[in-house]
């Protein structure tokens, strides 16, 4: 982790996240019907075996996954159009706004004939 520029993190903390996720039925070992009755037993592998899904993992934005939930039939793709959408738009009220203001502006300033 420290040639990513990551702090290190322990295997006490790894480990002691990775029951939390499980949940096993006793505390003192997992068991494979405890990996097979989580639904996160994917984020296990990745947590064990793969250092960059596990960065994604620590480093998961709470807010997309609160998106995801809320509905989950929606691809990454649609979440992001979405997203892009209201981006624009709101920069496109902004700018008719400011445009909208500048003309009531120079209205004002102009002389009666």
């Amino acid at each position: 982790m420290e040639c990513m520029a990551q702090e290190p993190v322990l295997f006490e903390d790894i480990l002691c996240q990775m029951v939390d996720m499980i949940g096993p039925e006793r505390e003192k070992y997992l068991t494979l019907s405890d990996l097979k009755g989580c639904r996160l037993s994917g984020n296990i592998f990745n947590i064990l075996f793969n250092l960059n899904k596990f960065m994604a993992f620590e480093t998961r934005d709470p807010f997309l996954i609160r998106q995801e939930r809320e509905d989950p039939t929606l691809t990454e793709w649609d979440r992001f159009a979405h997203r892009e959408y209201i981006r624009l738009s709101m920069e496109e009220d902004g700018e008719d706004a400011s445009n909208g203001s500048g003309e009531v502006w120079d209205e004002s300033l102009e002389a009666p004939f």
